[in-house]
């Protein structure tokens, strides 16, 4: 999803594979649409495939019943293979012949809605992504689309930027011992204090997160007196509870 109807433009976000999104305007061969999550931006027509309209919001993928990939390999029935990564659909006719992939139903059982098990998740699918503004998966994401893959995949629905991010759930005080695991930080390098980055706690001052002062994914602890975790805590603007 780009920013404007030209592919020389920023990336700002990802529409991944059987995700749906509404068409909102037409330009060229460009759509502008709007994806489950509420989010907008431009792809190219090339990118997409038409289905009916169902009549009813659009749904986003990770809601889907079919199967969802945590990072596996399909094969159609040409007998060609792709490689997907977590979050995206395995569509009708593919066949699952590598990694892991699972339905809605086996995903929340497998994926219960706790920090514990949200930041677990987080680290485990994002160890040694590398950072890439604009993407939601472990082949490159971005601080906020890091997070909210890892909850969606626990079926915790966040929307798409760290700013929007910072209104969700309940305001914490900005105590470092008081953070519990799941909790989200949101940070700040602009004057006028506008959000720019989001990190997970992972209980106390420890966080992980896409950052791009570790050119990807790093666990960092806010009371070190490392130049970058004071620096970073320098920057914390405050804290959301998004978990009950």
């Amino acid at each position: 999803m780009l920013c404007e109807p030209d592919v020389r433009t920023t990336q700002i976000s990802q529409l991944l594979r059987g995700h749906l999104a509404e068409i909102i305007t037409r330009q060229g061969m460009w759509l502008r649409v709007k994806s489950g999550d509420a989010y907008q931006g431009w792809i190219h027509q090339g990118y997409v495939a038409s289905v009916a309209d169902s009549g009813e919001a659009v749904m986003t993928g990770w809601d889907d019943p079919r199967a969802l990939s945590l990072g596996c390999t399909v094969r159609d029935a040409t007998g060609s293979t792709r490689k997907l990564p977590l979050g995206a659909l395995i569509t009708e006719g593919e066949a699952r012949t590598a990694g892991l992939a699972m339905t809605l139903e086996e995903r929340r059982r497998t994926f219960p809605n706790n920090g514990d098990a949200i930041t677990a998740s987080g680290q485990t699918y994002f160890e040694g992504t590398s950072y890439e503004w604009g993407g939601v998966t472990p082949w490159g994401a971005d601080c906020s689309g890091f997070v909210q893959a890892s909850f969606a995949l626990h079926g915790v629905h966040l929307p798409r930027d760290a700013w929007m991010q910072a209104q969700a759930g309940e305001p914490l005080p900005n105590d470092l011992s008081k953070f519990e695991s799941g909790d989200l930080l949101f940070f700040s390098d602009d004057p006028d204090s506008r959000i720019s980055h989001v990190a997970m706690s992972l209980g106390g001052s420890r966080v992980v997160h896409q950052a791009l002062g570790r050119g990807g994914h790093a666990v960092d602890d806010l009371e070190s007196e490392e130049e970058y975790s004071t620096v970073l805590r320098g920057r914390l603007r405050c804290a959301r509870r998004v978990l009950s």
